[in-house]
């Protein structure tokens, strides 16, 4: 039998074979993955699926409209509205000022037989509007005449615009119905500023006569 110096000279022979059978460890590093998530914009949430469509369309509205307006003659018309009915001129914090508003509409292009023996460019009389801030959103109320937007605003993921959601009233009605009530009476659109005390407010494909409507806002000073 083997003392015990010669048992540990034996193990200490076979440690160089034991090495060979046995599996290297290896440090692998490990990929971390990490998942953004974003939130929707509450708009999304508010807004009918035909709105929300509609609004998905704005440029192509855009394009149609004022393609058409030009080939029927009102090339100048429009040219002579400057930056209001330039589709690229909207520009950074589109949210106005709560206050008084000085409104005017525009209405371009026509939309099938709804569009038969209408303009292509019609520009209307300014009437007033008002601005006011509700909670964590804006409000835009038309307070005369017989047709009457008033609908909230909402952050969009564009910075540059703001969505509208509203509804009409017509005649002697004392307030509009609730949005997402009567389809026939929603509006739905973007709010941009496109100049210093300058905004507009942009309906694609409404529910009238035309492909496009926009609605000019300047503050009132006085």
């Amino acid at each position: 039998m083997l003392g015990v110096q010669g048992q540990i000279r034996a193990l200490l022979a076979l440690l160089p074979l034991l090495g060979g059978c046995a599996p290297a460890l290896v440090d692998r590093p490990v990929r971390a993955v990490s998942v953004e998530l974003i939130a929707e914009p509450e708009w999304h949430q508010v807004a009918t699926p035909e709105d929300e469509d509609r609004i998905g369309r704005i440029d192509d509205a855009w394009t149609r409209a004022l393609g058409e307006a030009r080939a029927k003659g009102f090339r100048s018309a429009i040219t002579g509205e400057g930056e209001l009915l330039d589709p690229e001129a909207a520009l950074p914090r589109p949210a106005p000022s709560p206050g008084p508003y000085r409104c005017r509409l525009i209405r371009l292009g026509t939309q099938g037989a709804k569009g038969r023996g209408v303009s292509a460019f019609t520009a209307f009389k300014p009437f007033f509007c008002y601005v006011e801030a509700e909670g964590p959103l804006l409000t835009i109320v038309k307070q005369t005449g017989s047709h009457r937007p008033a609908g909230w605003l909402y952050p969009d993921s564009d910075e540059k615009r703001l969505v509208f959601l509203g509804t009409l009233s017509f005649g002697a009605e004392q307030a509009p119905a609730a949005y997402g009530e009567r389809h026939d009476r929603d509006m739905a659109g973007v709010v941009e500023r496109v100049a210093p005390f300058r905004y507009r407010l942009v309906i694609p494909w409404p529910r009238g006569n035309s492909k496009l409507d926009v609605f000019e806002l300047i503050p009132v000073t006085e």
